[in-house]
């Protein structure tokens, strides 16, 4: 917290996003995590050549920068796994789990680093010491004792490198399940789902050299200065040569208004910023697929008035439509196109609640660029509709040729450093015949073939008791996923829960009847095999993979790495069957060989990542090559759904039904809470904060300052609520509300998910507000 600030105050933010507030917290969170000064030398590593891959977000590198790029918090990241504070065993003797779990999650994690395995005693309700060897038996008998390997599921976060990854889902196949909920499955799964039915790869089309391209950004649903802080260097040299670039977010934040870059010295000596957008767009939550589709009907008519123009006589009317681009490359053009025409305007101002005068002037700016880049976060994705929207923006790129050719494309950009890698690496719960069939092929055996479950399926099938044992390989489970209640339940019907971490979190407290924690290395230290250091690979947002060694020395001589744990655990399982799994972990350079086997595109995999950058892995849709059922682009109709939660809640409730977003604090990376400002948004030692609009509060009978309860509404009769927040006047579009998770995960029913991917729509949840 600013020590300036009382707990609880509220000022709005004045400065532009960085500068000098950023290396301001930078100091502070390296004095709260007792960095020693040895490590700071790791602060200046971060993406270098000879350094290491930030282990915070998936924004790219600029060919792995041979000079220091700031980034708030990847600094955050480092100093928390370079912290000099330590859970040790006497830290458990002095604790039950009880007593812990009326711990704060900002408090779990400030105790700092696991330094050694522990074993849940349910006698003292304490986490006792257990041998590596003992932990790894105990985790094999539990798993060779269950009669369908389907009873247990294998959790992912987006932190674990390649070579674990891949592994990972080696040792999950041969032991008989496809069941990896992963961290994918919450965030840009609908993304995942989406895009391979219009262009035929599930990822982004674009690289880093396109930004230098550009003439057009259109950015959808994201927050840069606090999410991936790295993109605000490539918005402002962007915006310095003159690219437009649009904001569309519910929320105005900051970074995207202005940016003092701390990389550039006299931006901070003279206290000056770079403005980033031209133009906000404020959607109502959920709005964003009527906004897209109103885009798309704006540019056809705007290319039908040109072709109008053209035939009554008028010289050099160019066409808006890229039909060169359609004709050749796409599919199904004229059966969206007559979609188009029938989609009643007043319907698509409603459900999007942005007026016509804006679209249209967007769509100005859209038909004007002739090098457009859409990209977009979790503000499309975790919303029931959310592969439509990523389909109907897709349809709009292609109309104009935006996919495939220098300075345009499609950004995905996605949340943890190597949650793109583990999915490329077969992290997948529904994996495709063709990787089952080259697994299979390659190291012997016979891949199970029936999908597994993803996250929200997994929670079902504990409670259910068709799981009945949990492995999570880093995150927090219990407090990233939905309906916590029920959540909790579920991990606590586990015959066996086992976390691999590096710090202490809620997950470690809501355990199986039998609970494991596991210390793993960070993404900073160094990885000794066998007397040999390893490097891990991570694939960024933009398909760019990474080597990368740590340089610290480990927490603890007791550490094991994430791979070396996975190889033990599967030697303790399976034994040597179907691979000398201990053999492989004595060198990674043997795991990506094994890579390279299985996935053509890793073809020279250890030369080409030796290389300073790293290479860029081939996506199809960047080269214009369709790998969809008729080899085309293809352009997908898709009507707007006026039958949702929402809609139903709104009917019932009126003007008292509110949709509420939950999202990230400015001190916070996922789930790890950092510390309690968002110093952006003006909210100072506090986090039960609801941000709404003036005329709601009005309208609902409440002040700026007032206390509230949430209650979602859903048509299970089931009372999720979230008692005990403050709210803040902001600038919000009217019904719409926000406020952080995990705090308000609670809200989210189980069911509530995304049509065609699963992902939890915490985006939009239908609440009540209620006086505390």
């Amino acid at each position: 917290m600013d020590k300036s600030k009382p707990a609880g105050y509220i000022a709005p933010y004045t400065h532009a996003a960085a500068g000098w507030g950023a290396l301001k917290q930078v100091a502070i969170n390296l004095v709260r995590e007792k960095v020693s000064g040895g490590n700071y030398k790791t602060l200046l590593a971060q993406n270098q050549p000879d350094g290491f891959d930030c282990p915070g977000c998936a924004w790219p590198d600029r060919e792995h920068a041979s000079t220091f790029e700031f980034c708030e918090n990847g600094v955050k990241a480092v100093a928390a796994e370079a912290t000099s504070k330590r859970v040790r065993a006497d830290f458990f003797a002095a604790h039950t789990v009880t007593e812990l779990l009326e711990q704060s999650d900002y408090a779990l994690e400030q105790h700092g680093r696991l330094t050694e395995p522990m074993v849940y005693d349910a006698g003292s309700d304490r986490y006792l010491p257990i041998d590596w060897d003992d932990a790894f038996a105990l985790i094999a008998r539990q798993l060779n004792a269950l009669p369908d390997p389907d009873q247990a599921a294998f959790y992912t976060s987006g932190r674990t490198g390649n070579e674990a990854a891949f592994l990972f889902q080696l040792f999950v196949r041969a032991y008989g399940t496809n069941n990896f909920p992963d961290c994918s499955n919450m965030c840009h799964e609908p993304t995942s789902r989406g895009l391979p039915a219009t262009v035929g790869a599930g990822k982004g089309t674009v690289t880093l050299e396109d930004f230098e391209h550009t003439d057009t950004l259109l950015i959808f649903g994201q927050n840069p200065a606090t999410n991936h802080p790295r993109m605000l260097g490539e918005l402002r040299e962007c915006a310095k040569r003159g690219a437009t670039i649009v904001s569309i977010n519910p929320l105005r934040e900051r970074g995207l208004e202005r940016f003092t870059s701390p990389s550039h010295p006299l931006e901070m000596l003279s206290n000056s910023s770079t403005a980033i957008s031209s133009l906000f767009i404020q959607p109502k939550l959920s709005g964003d697929f009527a906004l897209i589709k109103a885009l798309a009907k704006r540019t056809l008519e705007l290319d039908d008035a040109a072709v109008a123009a053209a035939a009554a006589g008028a010289p050099d009317t160019p066409r808006v439509l890229d039909c060169d681009f359609i004709a050749e490359h796409t599919s199904g053009f004229a059966a969206f196109a007559a979609d188009l025409r029938r989609q009643d305007w007043d319907q698509l101002v409603q459900e999007s609640g942005v007026p016509r005068p804006q679209i249209e002037q967007l769509a100005q700016i859209y038909a004007k660029g002739e090098r457009v880049i859409a990209t977009w976060g979790m503000g499309l994705t975790q919303h029931k509709g959310a592969v439509a929207t990523i389909r109907m923006l897709s349809n709009l790129m292609m109309m104009r040729g935006n996919i495939g050719r220098l300075g345009a494309g499609l950004c995905p950009v996605r949340g943890h450093s190597n949650v793109q890698g583990d999915r490329t690496m077969g992290i997948e719960e529904q994996p495709t015949a063709a990787f089952l069939d080259r697994l299979g092929e390659v190291f012997g055996f016979a891949p199970p073939r029936a999908h597994g479950y993803d996250v929200v399926a997994t929670i079902e099938a504990m409670l259910a008791g068709r799981v009945k044992v949990f492995f999570g390989m880093g995150g927090n489970f219990a407090m990233a996923t939905p309906d916590t209640p029920l959540t909790f339940a579920a991990l606590r019907a586990c015959e066996l829960t086992v976390h691999v971490a590096t710090k202490l979190n809620r997950s470690h407290l809501v355990h199986g009847r039998a609970a494991l924690l596991l210390p793993t290395l960070g993404r900073t230290e160094i990885d000794l095999q066998r007397g040999v250091a390893q490097g891990i690979t991570v694939e960024d947002s933009m398909s760019m993979v990474h080597l990368s060694y740590g340089m610290n020395t480990p927490a603890s001589p007791q550490l094991l790495s994430e791979t070396a744990i996975v190889a033990r655990l599967a030697q303790a399982t399976l034994g040597k069957a179907p691979v000398d799994w201990n053999w492989y972990a004595a060198d990674y350079a043997r795991i990506r060989d094994a890579i390279e086997r299985v996935f053509d595109d890793f073809h020279d995999f250890n030369a080409r990542v030796a290389k300073p950058g790293g290479f860029h892995l081939k996506v199809a849709s960047r080269l214009r090559e369709w790998r969809t059922a008729s080899g085309r682009a293809e352009f997908l109709v898709c009507a707007v759904d006026t039958d949702t939660p929402i809609h139903r809640a709104k009917a019932k409730y009126g003007a008292r039904l509110m949709t509420l977003m939950t999202a990230r604090s400015h001190d916070q990376y996922n789930t790890t809470i950092y510390g309690m400002d968002d110093r952006y948004r003006g909210v100072f030692g506090m986090r039960r904060v609801v941000f709404i609009h003036r005329e709601d509060l009005a309208l609902l009978g409440f002040a700026a300052g007032q206390m509230v309860d949430i209650v979602s509404v859903w048509d299970d009769a089931v009372e999720r609520r979230a008692d005990g927040f403050m709210l803040v006047e902001y600038d919000i579009p009217r019904g719409c509300l926000g406020a952080y998770f995990p705090e308000t995960n609670a809200l989210i029913p189980l069911a509530s998910v995304a049509d065609g991917a699963g992902t939890p729509t915490s985006k939009s949840i239908p609440v009540l507000l209620q006086a505390a």
